[in-house]
């Protein structure tokens, strides 16, 4: 009896683990699924290649209401990128040319990995999401991101920052609540990591 006592209490452990874990994995999948990011990689490391990069961000900013207005959900502003997406070449292009410099500009909309990363009052989890990619000649130089949308790039003299409370305005309290606190949340996301795996290696 006591061997069966132990096996219900570790199945009703199991059963909340995997919910808690489901629960999650479902939160997470959903602000994996509701982001699209910039992402602008320079030239090179030097200075003027990480410079520019810097330009380009900005006139690319400084447009965005411009090329994204009306689009209200994250399918309208994938589909506005798409469409937009010779425009905002161009848009790049003729920053870098404008410095002097002869690098070719291409512009991309894909889905890619990215590492967590925190970003002024937020940290977005690592994962896949969509990206809006700005590649400068080699782009073998470090990037720069932020979420375009929601809308949480801000342009300003004094740099660009992701805005908590402009997050809040986007995302349910749950998922703001693992933006500005993800610490709180690394035995959840380890747990998540593990599931993932454990989910794929029955799949094959």
């Amino acid at each position: 009896m006591r061997k069966f006592e132990i096996a219900v209490v570790i199945g009703i452990a199991a059963a909340i683990f995997c919910g808690n874990i489901s629960e999650f994995a479902d939160c997470i999948d959903g602000l994996e699924e509701n982001v699209l990011r910039l992402h602008i990689l320079a030239n090179s490391d030097s200075a003027e290649d990480q410079a520019l990069k810097l330009k380009v961000r900005d006139a690319l900013l400084e447009q965005s209401e411009a090329l994204f207005s009306g689009c209200d959900t994250p399918e309208e502003i994938r589909e506005r990128a798409v469409e937009e997406q010779e425009t905002i070449r161009l848009l790049a292009q003729a920053v870098v040319e404008e410095n002097g410099s002869d690098d070719i500009v291409n512009v991309q909309l894909v889905q890619m990995e990215f590492d967590d990363k925190q970003y002024e009052e937020i940290t977005m989890p690592a994962g896949t999401y969509d990206a809006l990619r700005i590649l400068i000649g080699e782009a073998e130089g470090q990037n720069w991101w932020c979420v375009m949308y929601p809308p949480l790039c801000i342009p300003a003299a004094a740099g660009v920052a992701a805005d908590a409370d402009a997050a809040e305005v986007f995302f349910d309290s749950e998922t703001v609540e693992i933006l500005e606190n993800p610490p709180k949340y690394e035995v959840k996301f380890k747990c998540l990591e593990l599931w993932k795996e454990l989910k794929e290696f029955f799949a094959a």
